[in-house]
């Protein structure tokens, strides 16, 4: 997604910088306001007791207006991950791993609205699942994409140490292993304790995964699907090239 930003290097840093701020905030405050303020035992500490907390300390108006941002951060939070999952697939399908299809822009706000569209569909089905299983699930997920994306980050900077990017990480190799080595702990240790139901669910998706991807090239070989960038490789080359550009 570097490429669809306007100066990466410069923008990149801030906003990583004022999201991680802000976050860190967000955590902290309200558990220290929490844990200071209310006397509850430890087995109310469940979902939904920093709004039960706000009530008890500032009335009834505090609840529902943390209610209402729980709800906002929510949207703004599927929002992010729905506009990177679609993305995902628009690259894919620009690289020739998924049919072009993927590729097709909305003519209006000139974004993936196919990716969008099956994204969605992924997302609501897998909203018939518990919450605490959909999170776990989640998690555990995210955390195996987290680790292959640091090992792909590691590996081309070993492999192609030159090549071309919109936004490069400030560091050598040895840097970068240990900048990955820190998460990667944690992520490990989220995947330990994930219960039977979300190694459940992961292998099934990993397992779909695998199978799409020998689909896709079986399909590619018989040519039952259109595999390319919509507007052909032109199109590709001139993305290649503007990215090029910006990492410069």
């Amino acid at each position: 997604m570097a490429g669809e930003v306007e100066n990466p290097g410069k923008t990149f840093p801030t906003a990583l910088m004022a999201s991680v701020g802000m976050t860190s905030l967000g955590y902290l405050l309200p558990l220290m306001a929490a844990t200071g303020a209310v006397d509850a035992p430890p087995e109310q500490w469940g979902n939904g007791f920093f709004a039960d907390a706000a009530g008890m300390i500032a009335g009834d108006w505090l609840k529902y207006w943390i209610e209402v941002g729980a709800v906002l951060s929510s949207i703004g939070l599927y929002s992010a991950t729905l506009s990177s999952a679609a993305f995902q697939l628009l690259g894919m399908a620009d690289l020739g791993l998924l049919p072009r299809v993927f590729a097709l822009r909305a003519p209006i706000f000139n974004r993936p609205w196919v990716s969008i569209v099956v994204t969605s569909l992924i997302t609501l089905g897998m909203s018939f699942f518990s919450f605490n299983n959909i999170v776990t699930a989640a998690n555990f997920l995210y955390s195996l994409g987290m680790l292959l994306e640091f090992a792909t980050f590691i590996w081309l900077r070993i492999k192609r140490p030159e090549m071309s990017r919109p936004y490069r990480v400030p560091l050598r190799l040895p840097g970068i292993v240990v900048l990955c080595l820190v998460p990667s702990g944690f992520l490990v240790f989220v995947m330990a304790i994930a219960g039977w139901k979300a190694y459940a669910i992961s292998a099934i998706f990993t397992a779909a995964g695998l199978g799409i991807y020998y689909l896709m090239k079986f399909c590619k070989a018989r040519g039952f699907l259109k595999f390319g960038t919509v507007d052909g490789e032109g199109l590709m080359y001139e993305r290649h090239q503007e990215s090029a550009n910006v990492g410069v």
